[in-house]
């Protein structure tokens, strides 16, 4: 059993690296940004520009609520009779999902760049299906999305331009809301400590790393201590405001590219 779970992941760690390979050999002379840098992504053959799905993310702390909101909205949506599909990442579905599960359960144990290598690599997995659903005119409600990814691996120590580097390529969200909320008042919260990360010490060096990714104009920060009906009233209104800009056919972007 040890001997398939050591292939499995090396399989998994192989695809991780052709990825980021290709990644980098698509682009000469890169240097990565500290801030996100967006490149468009041309639309296919015609100059027509159709209308689509927002692509949605939600980012915060351990416990901040993203997942009750997420909800929340996807339903919201669905009444208003939108197409919409509610993601989370990490995909724990998929064959690098259940790897990346049983870290989180601390029933297994990865070196850091590995875990993190897998986290992007279920990210690319969705890659395709997440611009095909766009195209089609759903949008995309994801808990949680590359930038946990960076903001946690850094907070480990790694190196955040490393951190980047898998991700770019991967499609740029139409707005991400970031839920505030301090680490000490999210451990207050019921269920907390449950998964490796949900560390007090850790989840403030979190909040740090999070601080360097929170400079592009997509981002909108709410305040997740508020009661959670305002957050949901605050969060529809700057939703739809993105949804109506997508449906009249804002051009697709692509995270860390030049």
């Amino acid at each position: 059993m040890t001997n398939v779970y050591h292939s499995t992941v090396f399989k998994a760690l192989n695809f991780a690296t052709v990825t980021v390979q290709q990644s980098l050999n698509s682009r000469c002379n890169i240097s990565y940004l500290s801030k996100c840098s967006l490149r468009q992504v041309h639309m296919e053959s015609s100059d027509k520009i159709d209308s689509r799905g927002a692509l949605i993310v939600l980012e915060g702390l351990d416990r901040c609520g993203k997942t009750s909101q997420c909800g929340r909205l996807h339903s919201y949506l669905e009444e208003l009779g939108h197409a919409v599909e509610l993601w989370r990442f990490p995909d724990r579905n998929t064959g690098v999902g259940q790897m990346i599960s049983s870290y989180l359960a601390n029933k297994s144990h990865l070196d850091d760049h590995a875990i993190h290598l897998l986290f992007s690599a279920n990210r690319w997995e969705k890659r395709s299906l997440m611009e095909s659903k766009l195209r089609s005119g759903t949008t995309l409600i994801i808990d949680r999305y590359s930038f946990s990814g960076v903001a946690f691996s850094s907070a480990k120590g790694l190196d955040v331009e490393w951190c980047k580097a898998p991700e770019a390529g991967l499609l740029a969200p139409d707005l991400v809301v970031y839920l505030g909320i301090s680490p000490e008042k999210a451990a207050e919260r019921g269920g907390y400590g449950g998964e490796r990360y949900e560390k007090l010490e850790f989840q403030k060096k979190v909040v740090e790393s999070y601080k360097t990714l929170c400079d592009d104009a997509t981002w909108k920060i709410l305040d997740a201590t508020l009661p959670m009906e305002d957050v949901e009233k605050q969060l529809r209104q700057i939703v739809m405001d993105c949804v109506l800009t997508c449906r009249k056919g804002k051009p697709f972007s692509e995270l860390w590219q030049n």
